[in-house]
């Protein structure tokens, strides 16, 4: 399996909203993509903090975000996303 285009991944989100914007989602496709989506930035920018603080020879500044990068992931369940922090244009 291929990682889809940019194109292709904007086309899927975008699809995936309008399905759950119009209560179209009888096997929550679209929510679980969307969930999965938003999952996924987060945990990039986790990875992103760690590999930073790795490199930094583990200063205190990069601990610090590597610090929220993580708190900001532990709380993805308890918010309510809205369908405009999907990154499409």
């Amino acid at each position: 399996m291929g990682t889809p285009t940019d194109e292709e991944l904007k086309h899927a989100l975008k699809t995936a909203i309008d399905m759950r914007e119009q209560g179209e989602d009888p096997h929550f496709i679209a929510k679980s993509l969307l969930n999965h989506h938003y999952r996924l930035k987060k945990m990039e920018k986790v990875v992103e903090a760690s590999k930073l603080y790795l490199r930094s020879g583990q200063s205190t500044m990069e601990h610090a975000k590597m610090v929220r990068a993580l708190e900001h992931y532990d709380r993805i369940d308890n918010e309510s996303t809205d369908f405009n922090s999907f990154g499409l244009d």
